[in-house]
């Protein structure tokens, strides 16, 4: 067993219960958008479809590290999040298939999931961003003190102006909004290097708003639970926003329909082979004896017939009545 003292420390922190169920978790976002992507090739999902393959230990370890009891939004590829913080994968995947039992009732479909705690899914890039923000405000305005704002955007909207604008603001007015911005090192199929000036999009980008930066190892679960850990007592202390990079790697394309030319196959298996977040995350409790070979396998076959049964309900579900299109529209 060859783990650092670091390592060991979050180890013990997280608990053998916790890390085990943290496991299922990203097998589940794993076999959700597997088996997803399947039923849009085979006709069954309409619109678009964003994969979260390769990217499952960023937003596991931060609900993990934070609870689910603070305030989330995020971008398009929001399946993770809503399945991380407690929708049923039968209502997600009815909302994929555009059904009256779906998560919006068959309205929004993949990019716009919500919950309790999540403010929504966002097409527009960008467009969460302002909203994470005001979130953040609106905790400061009724003096809560035990809860943040979490955003979730990748790096192509770091360009944006809503990202720089919502920055501006956070930083001026001491809101308590921690900033995630996922580079998959692909806006769309543009190089990251090739869209944004800055190499170290967080420590170079926050500085300019006099906030904290970090950058992470998206791939990593451990060392982005401890980084998420100790920047949300951070945040609850100062009532400071923080920016964070985490660098991954999407695993598919942009969308379902993007297939991916802009990088070479083999750079790609070599990606998959050796830092697969979910096989780092499985070797490490495999050699620490917290799981077996087993329990892994049984764990993921647990997963695949959660979303094979969801599937199943899916498409048993009725469609929406078209009377009912223009209802639970707000319009000032």
């Amino acid at each position: 067993m060859d783990l650092s003292k670091e390592r060991e420390k979050i180890i013990h922190a997280i608990g053998a219960t916790n890390l085990k169920n943290c496991l299922r978790r990203m097998l589940l976002i794993r076999n959700f958008e597997i088996r997803a992507e399947a039923a849009y090739q085979h006709g069954k999902i309409g619109g678009f479809f964003h994969s979260y393959i390769g990217q499952e230990a960023i937003q596991t370890s931060i609900v993990e590290a934070l609870g689910p009891n603070n305030w989330y939004t995020t971008t398009y590829r929001c399946h993770a999040l809503a399945l991380l913080l407690g929708e049923p994968p039968e209502e997600l995947m009815a909302e994929l298939f555009g059904r009256i039992t779906g998560n919006a009732k068959g309205r929004g479909g993949s990019m716009h999931f919500f919950s309790k705690r999540l403010l929504g899914g966002f097409g527009i890039v960008g467009g969460q961003i302002p909203i994470a923000t005001g979130a953040a405000f609106t905790l400061k305005y009724k003096k809560i003190k035990n809860e943040i704002s979490v955003c979730f955007l990748g790096d192509g909207a770091v360009p944006q102006g809503a990202f720089h604008e919502s920055l501006n603001l956070a930083a001026l007015w001491n809101l308590p909004c921690l900033y995630v911005i996922e580079n998959n090192r692909w806006g769309m199929g543009t190089a990251v290097e090739r869209a944004v000036s800055v190499p170290r999009l967080a420590e170079d980008k926050a500085a300019g708003y006099g906030m904290k930066g970090y950058t992470f190892d998206g791939t990593d679960f451990f060392a982005c639970y401890a980084g998420f850990k100790r920047i949300y007592e951070e945040i609850l202390e100062t009532g400071r926003p923080v920016l964070v990079e985490v660098i991954a790697e999407r695993f598919k394309g942009h969308s379902i329909s993007d297939p991916g030319h802009y990088r070479a196959k083999e750079t790609l298996r070599q990606l998959v082979d050796e830092r697969d977040p979910i096989a780092l995350v499985q070797k490490t409790l495999l050699d620490t004896g917290i799981v077996t070979e087993a329990e892994v396998v049984a764990f993921n076959n647990e997963m695949k017939e959660k979303v094979l049964a969801a599937i199943a309900y899916a498409d048993k579900s009725p469609w929406p009545d078209p009377v009912t299109l223009e209802e639970d529209v707000f319009s000032p």
